[in-house]
């Protein structure tokens, strides 16, 4: 997927992770964070009963892409354990999306989701 990049927008950091959203499922994708947005591909639908929401803060195109302004951002918190590091990131309205990168680091992730 080409990213359109809005003026002045650029690109801090790109990874592979597991999506979680708020209401359930778990997406595995692609996180683009840049200092205005935070932009996630969603590959495919990992989980058995998961399905894409629309929520405040947060738009959904057709081909299951995400997109969470910056500005809309309250909290991000890191969460480690042996086999999941997870970033979860907590809307202004309440909602917590949550980031895993497994086994991997999650820690220069949630620095750029956190830098502007």
């Amino acid at each position: 997927m080409k990213i359109t990049f809005l003026p002045n927008e650029e690109k801090i950091y790109a990874q592979t992770v597991l999506y979680v959203p708020p209401k359930g499922g778990k997406y595995n994708g692609t996180l683009t964070v840049t200092n205005q947005r935070l932009l996630y591909d969603a590959k495919f639908d990992v989980s058995a009963k998961g399905f894409l929401e629309e929520l405040a803060f947060v738009k959904w195109g057709s081909e299951g892409f995400l997109e969470i302004d910056k500005n809309g951002i309250q909290d991000v918190q890191v969460e480690k354990k042996l086999l999941s590091k997870k970033c979860i990131v907590t809307l202004t309205d309440g909602s917590k999306h949550t980031f895993d990168a497994g086994a991997l680091g999650i820690d220069k992730c949630a620095e750029a989701i956190q830098a502007k």
